[in-house]
């Protein structure tokens, strides 16, 4: 690339990576940024990506359509099974996001998004440094296009490479919400 040219990416393009579980389109790559890769993801319903934490890793997250729970905060405990109960030490709890919202998660965070629709949702995500995202994207959609379950082993070597430590399972179907709190 050009130091001299920027990258114009057309809406629809970008080479994508698409399984049942999740479908990437890559955006802007280690290739053209020295500051972020850039991604648009679309979430289908029952797809739970799972609490996890990096430690090196910033990203942000950018509802386009759709919904999706989103978590970004230290828990007063870190329940290995069910992040959307979670609750921060402020008070802070699991919400539904929608269209315009943003998430911003620095490192060390822990983070979570879930789609509890029957509709697919769509985000815009950028992960700091490059190109770590994208090799992780490419090699999970690889593990989770085998189909059935997911290999957990797999899944959990592929993010120890990359910087992920996982705090609860990803799921890619049969997503239920949380109940609601009792007043």
């Amino acid at each position: 690339m050009s130091m001299t040219e920027g990258l114009l990416v057309p809406p629809g393009h970008g080479r994508t990576v698409a399984t049942p579980a999740q479908h990437v389109t890559f955006k802007v790559t280690g290739a053209h940024s020295r500051t972020a890769s850039s991604f648009e993801v679309v979430v289908p319903p029952g797809f739970d990506v799972g609490a996890h934490v990096h430690t090196r890793s910033e990203e942000l997250f950018y509802v386009l359509e759709g919904e999706l729970d989103v978590l970004a905060f230290e828990p007063r405990v870190r329940t290995p099974d069910n992040w959307r109960r979670w609750e921060s030490l402020s008070g802070s709890r699991v919400v539904r996001a929608g269209p315009g919202t943003v998430i911003a998660v620095p490192p060390g965070c822990p983070h979570a998004f879930a789609n509890p629709t029957d509709t697919p949702a769509r985000m815009f995500f950028q992960a700091s440094p490059p190109p770590d995202h994208e090799r992780y994207f490419e090699e999970l959609l690889e593990i989770l296009a085998a189909g059935g379950s997911p290999d957990e082993a797999a899944i959990e070597a592929l993010r120890a490479r990359y910087d992920i430590q996982q705090l609860t399972p990803l799921r890619h179907g049969g997503y239920v919400p949380a109940p609601e709190p009792a007043p």
